[in-house]
């Protein structure tokens, strides 16, 4: 392998694969980075084994050629080395990576690129099209609802179902659930339903930043892997296998109370208040009263920690309905009130054991529902 490429491309590239090295792993192999000269580019590789990302960047190719290489070490050293044009070189019948840039050489020992995982090419199936800004919005709405643990698997992913030219994702973790639909570019042929590692949707969104091109989703037909391809990048990754819960029957059909707040507003006083119930079990609470005909009514938002002290903030809004009381998990309405665009969100509730839904008052596309939090008043 004989290549030259330019020391902040490289450097780039390295950091888009480089999440997916694996960090904890009982296969050496992918603890390296696979470099691969692929039709006058460079092909960077990383798996885990459980999602795989490849990205080409420009190369000037004098000779073909490949090999495996020590993913930190050869990411810091490219990192620290000043904008220039790089030279790599393998030797024919060596491990031994030589690089050039400016008046820096280096030497590098690698593994034979056939011991290098291969990576699934994923080219049957179902395939789908969306626009990279929908895909990423989506994304952000549900992501962070998914369970952390993996005492249930299924719920460590994000229930995704493509259906005629929608796309519906949806994420719980026992306490909470978001569901996020939009468009597809185009109708897939058939409706399909598969689970995606939590994990994988947040990579891909780090890498939908500056996208413009639109993503192709193709699912294997044995439903047991995604490909996802972007306008130089490919991410691979396995999916959850299992039933998702039926969260339809989690969604409250009706409400007694509808309490249209400013969004901004909401977040500021659940963050003054998230303060106080760091303490107090993350408790916020809310008491929601109607006003009097052709006025707005008032949310107060409060918390209290038995030993350090209690905050109380006052809100207007529009409440149609009773007069309530409900209490959330502080972090709970954070994460949900940073991520929707909206100016102005709903709330309704039915009572304080009832879970309580949030949505945007300017679209369908989003829905979230919380549990309640049990609190003497």
């Amino acid at each position: 392998m004989k290549l030259s490429c330019l020391q902040e491309n490289l450097s780039h590239g390295l950091g888009i694969v480089g999440r997916a090295v694996a960090t904890r792993t009982t296969l050496p192999i992918t603890n390296n980075i696979l470099l691969a000269t692929d039709q006058s580019r460079l092909k960077l590789t990383a798996t885990n084994l459980e999602i795989a990302i490849v990205h080409w960047i420009g190369a000037m190719v004098e000779e073909e050629g490949a090999l495996a290489v020590p993913a930190k070490l050869f990411t810091e050293y490219v990192n620290s080395l000043k904008p220039d044009k790089m030279e790599l070189v393998l030797p024919p019948a060596t491990r031994s990576l030589q690089t050039k840039c400016g008046r820096s050489e280096a030497r590098i020992s690698g593994q034979d690129a056939d011991d290098f995982p291969p990576i699934p090419e994923v080219a049957d199936g179902i395939q789908a099209t969306i626009a990279a800004g929908e895909l990423a919005k989506a994304i952000s709405h549900v992501v962070f609802s998914a369970a952390q643990e993996d005492t249930r698997p299924v719920l460590t992913g994000i229930n995704t179902e493509l259906d005629g030219d929608t796309i519906t994702l949806a994420a719980a973790d026992g306490f909470r659930l978001a569901v996020y639909k939009c468009k597809l570019d185009q109708p897939v042929a058939t409706k399909t339903s598969v689970i995606i590692p939590a994990r994988t949707l947040n990579e891909l969104h780090r890498l939908l930043a500056g996208q413009e091109e639109p993503v192709s989703i193709t699912i294997n037909t044995e439903k047991n892997q995604a490909l996802f391809q972007l306008q130089s990048i490919r991410l691979v990754s396995q999916l959850i296998q299992g039933a998702f819960p039926n969260y339809d029957q989690l969604i409250p059909k009706g409400f007694t109370t509808r309490t249209t707040i400013d969004r901004a507003e909401f977040l500021g006083a659940v963050k003054t208040a998230s303060i106080f119930a760091r303490d107090g079990s993350g408790i916020v609470r809310l008491q929601i009263t109607p006003g009097p005909e052709l006025t707005p009514g008032k949310i107060v938002v409060s918390a209290r920690a038995e030993e350090l002290g209690d905050n109380q903030g006052e809100l207007d809004g529009v409440v149609s309905g009773e007069a309530t009381k409900i209490a959330f998990n502080s972090k709970f309405l954070q994460d949900v009130l940073s991520v929707l665009p909206s100016p102005q969100v709903a709330l309704e509730t039915t009572t304080g054991s009832s879970p309580g839904v949030i949505k945007p008052v300017d679209s369908d596309a989003y829905i979230h529902v919380v549990m309640p939090m049990f609190v003497q008043w």
